[in-house]
């Protein structure tokens, strides 16, 4: 049987049409198999958690919001809406940690805290930055962003700090202001 050209031609169009939207659905279902969605395993209102070890408590967390992701390969735990966190030494001393947003890193230990970041010792030691790590295995604070220290020797500005949570080692760099020296 021979077809005319045209015929052939309109042919082989209607084919190649076929095959690319029958193409189509199949690349999208591709598509989904790879899609993995990113939603919390679990999230909560108002939360009050209290650390411990060895019956002492050693914190409290309380936050509006949080957002669970240990379903994830890299779990972490987002706190939205912020964070207000009292942290205890072994003699009881407190530190108070406030943040817009944190951000806890399960594998690492590390928590992220952004926004308005204002650390306060119960001997009246205050720091307050836009971000600041801890480092909760080492009970260590870092950042490398603009800080303000305020104590009982005066204020400084600075930017990039590391201290320890009671304030007792503290590492500045890039320091000013007024302070208060014990040498003569």
């Amino acid at each position: 049987m021979n077809l005319p050209k045209r015929y052939s031609l309109i042919i082989v169009t209607v084919f190649a049409v076929t095959m690319f939207f029958g193409c189509e659905s199949n690349f999208k279902e591709v598509q989904k198999i790879n899609f993995s969605e990113f939603v919390p395993a679990s999230d909560a209102d108002t939360v009050n958690i209290k650390y411990t070890d060895s019956g002492r408590i050693t914190g409290v967390l309380i936050s509006p919001k949080m957002l669970d992701y240990s379903n994830l390969d890299f779990p972490f735990t987002e706190f939205p809406k912020g964070i207000d966190v009292t942290l205890y030494d072994k003699k009881q001393k407190r530190t108070f940690i406030k943040g817009n947003y944190a951000v806890s890193y399960k594998n690492t230990g590390i928590i992220d805290l952004i926004g308005k970041v204002k650390i306060t010792s119960e001997a009246g030691q205050t720091l307050e930055t836009e971000q600041l790590y801890y480092d909760q295995k080492n009970e260590w604070f870092y950042t490398e962003r603009k800080f303000k220290l305020t104590d009982a020797k005066g204020i400084s500005h600075g930017q990039g700090i590391d201290f320890s949570k009671d304030f007792k080692v503290i590492n500045s760099q890039r320091i000013s202001g007024e302070i208060e020296s014990d040498e003569e």
